[in-house]
């Protein structure tokens, strides 16, 4: 199982741009899931149902199951936010992991950039980001950077540096 990531600030279109590239990877035959780091409280579930209350009387972990989809919930209940590893352990197999967020993680990645953010580039100081896609011309680089509206070369580029075009 290769991981790769999508690193940015806030607002840059992680989320935008993993929404496109999951179909076209998909199209070049990759299996693949996804796992999104919040950096606030987070709820998927709804007070009045059932799993949320089985919460809130206090259980450490709640699955939810139908035909269509399952869902695990897991209370940390001040406990340390899990480590990634362990996390991507908790996954079914498949080929291609791609992460959003954890930027202060050591895997490689893509930094999305927008200059309308006005931060600085993550990569300057990450040496795990091995491309940059933006909405702007960047020049000097160590590394490859691309459109952040292409995304058969950015699919391409994360195939590449994931050793995933070897495999097909």
């Amino acid at each position: 199982m290769e991981v790769f990531g999508l690193a940015g600030w806030s607002g840059s279109g992680k989320t935008t741009l993993l929404k496109r590239l999951i179909p076209v990877l998909i199209s070049k035959g990759i299996s693949l899931s996804t796992i999104k780091h919040a950096h606030h409280a987070f709820d998927i579930d709804k007070p009045g149902k059932d799993s949320f209350e089985h919460r809130l009387a206090g259980a450490s972990e709640v699955l939810i199951t139908s035909k269509t989809r399952w869902a695990l919930m897991h209370e940390n209940k001040g406990s340390e936010e899990p480590s990634l590893d362990s996390l991507l352990k908790k996954l079914s197999a498949v080929d291609l992991v791609i992460l959003e967020g954890f930027k202060k993680e050591n895997h490689k990645k893509l930094e999305v950039y927008r200059a309308s953010n006005g931060k600085p580039l993550l990569q300057l100081k990450d040496p795990n980001i091995c491309g940059i896609a933006s909405d702007i011309q960047l020049d000097n680089l160590a590394v490859p950077v691309f459109d952040l509206r292409d995304i058969e070369s950015i699919a391409s580029f994360i195939m590449q540096s994931s050793g995933l075009l070897e495999t097909l």
